[in-house]
């Protein structure tokens, strides 16, 4: 598609100006939520280093708790399979 068909079709497409600005500012909002919300995690990560845990091994266990059993059991299973292949178990 050439610029001159890609203007054509966006000259006929109906934006209603309110509503498309209103879902920019919310996307804009939680944007920024996302933002604060990404900061406050990295302020926890940060105290849990200072108090001795280890971040890395605490984001490893985020991400397993967020598993179900089965897809746990799974990549376990995986896991063991290749570390056996390597003859590292």
């Amino acid at each position: 598609m050439n610029e001159t068909s890609k203007q054509e079709s966006l000259d006929n497409l109906p934006i209603e100006a309110g509503h498309f600005q209103q879902l920019i500012e919310r996307i804009e909002r939680l944007e920024e939520e996302k933002k604060g919300i990404a900061e406050a995690v990295r302020d926890i990560y940060q105290e849990a280093k200072s108090l001795g845990y280890d971040p890395k091994v605490m984001r490893q266990v985020i991400k397993i708790r967020k598993m179900d059993s089965h897809e746990l059991d799974e990549q376990e299973a995986l896991l063991h399979l290749y570390l056996q292949a390597l003859g590292m178990r």
